[in-house]
C-alpha cells in the first residue's frame, strides 16, 4: 500500500502580484521573484565593504550584475552592519553621487537607493535613482514627504533599533505579529503622507534586530509579514546562515540560496542579493521544478 503526500507549490493566480511602480520604471514581476543586486560603497559592510571604493571598480561590478541578469541594482555608501558606525551625510554622497550618476548613464538599470537620511535620498534621485531604500522605516516624515513629491518607489524595512544597536539584545513576544503590524502602520503613515499605494514595498528586515529564531520565523511566515504587498527579502550571505551552519561570510552562498526558496514560496516580489547570477540560476530551476 502507497502513500501519496501533496508538495506545496506557489499559490494560484499570479504569485508575484502587484506590480510595484518605481516612479520613471514599473517591475511587473510574473513567474518568480525578481533580483536586485546590491552594489556598497563602502569600507566597511560585512561582505563586500571596500570592494567598490573606487568608482571604476563600482562601475565594473554594476556592469557584471546587469550581464548576469540583475531586475535592479540597489546602491548604498552608509553600513548598517551590526555596530556600524554612522557616517555624514556629506560623506555618503561623496561616496554615492558620482558612482549613481555614472551607472545611470550608462546603464537602463532601475536604480534603488539605500539611505535613512532624506537629504541624500533627495539627492540621489536627482542622479538617477528610481525608488528609496529605506531600513528606517519612513520613521523620519521628511523621507515620506520626499517620496511623495517625487512619486518614486518606497521600501520599508523593519527594523528593532538603529544599526548601532540593534543586536543587543532583541526581544519580541511574537515576531511575525509584530513585524507585520509594524509594516502596516508605517505604510499608513505613508499612504497618510501622500504616497501612492502600488509605490510602497516591505521588508521583514531579516538580520536587522533580530535573534536566529526570528530569522526563522519571519522565513516561515513572509505571506503574514507582507499582509499582501510587495514585499523585498534581504537575507544574502547574513549571519544567521553561520550561526546555522558555521559558514564563514565567504562561504554562505549556499545558505543564500536556500533563504531564496522560502522568498519563492512566501510570495516575495524582490530579492536582494550580492550573487545575482547563482541566485537567477536557482529561481528559474527553483521555479522550473514548482510550475503547474
Amino acid at each position: 500500500m502507497t502513500s501519496q503526500t501533496e508538495t506545496k507549490g506557489p499559490p494560484e493566480g499570479p504569485f508575484f502580484a502587484p506590480a510595484w511602480n518605481m516612479g520613471r520604471l514599473t517591475l511587473t514581476p510574473t513567474s518568480r521573484p525578481l533580483v536586485m543586486g546590491i552594489l556598497n560603497l563602502t569600507p566597511d559592510s560585512f561582505y563586500d565593504g571596500g570592494r567598490h571604493l573606487n568608482n571604476d571598480d563600482a562601475l565594473s561590478q554594476a556592469a557584471h550584475m546587469i550581464e548576469a541578469g540583475a531586475d535592479v541594482l540597489d546602491l548604498g555608501a552608509e553600513s548598517s552592519r551590526p555596530g556600524a558606525e554612522t557616517i555624514t551625510a556629506n560623506e555618503e554622497c561623496q561616496r554615492l553621487l558620482p558612482v549613481m550618476e555614472a551607472i545611470h548613464s550608462r546603464f537602463d538599470s532601475p536604480l534603488t537607493v539605500d539611505t535613512v537620511r532624506p537629504e541624500t535620498a533627495r539627492a540621489a534621485l536627482a542622479a538617477g535613482a528610481d525608488a528609496i531604500n529605506d531600513i528606517n522605516g519612513g520613521r523620519d516624515p521628511r523621507m515620506l514627504e520626499l517620496a511623495a513629491d517625487a512619486g518614486c518607489g518606497l521600501i520599508l524595512m523593519h527594523m528593532q533599533g538603529t544599526p548601532t544597536t540593534m543586536q543587543a539584545k532583541p526581544a519580541y513576544e511574537n515576531v511575525v505579529t509584530e513585524v507585520a503590524e509594524w509594516l502596516a502602520g508605517r505604510c499608513d503613515e505613508a499612504l497618510a503622507a501622500g504616497i501612492s499605494n502600488d509605490c510602497l514595498m516591505v521588508d521583514a528586515g531579516i538580520g536587522f534586530g533580530k535573534t536566529l529564531q526570528h530569522n526563522l520565523q519571519l522565513l516561515r511566515h513572509l505571506e503574514t509579514v507582507s499582509s499582501g504587498r510587495p514585499l523585498l527579502l534581504g537575507a544574502s550571505r547574513k549571519s544567521f546562515i553561520s550561526q546555522l551552519t558555521g559558514a564563514a561570510v565567504d562561504d554562505r552562498l549556499p545558505g543564500s540560496l536556500a533563504a531564496l526558496s522560502a522568498a519563492y514560496f512566501g510570495g516575495a516580489c524582490l530579492v536582494r542579493v550580492h550573487d545575482v547570477g547563482a541566485s537567477i540560476q536557482y529561481l528559474d530551476v527553483l521555479t522550473a521544478i514548482s510550475s503547474r
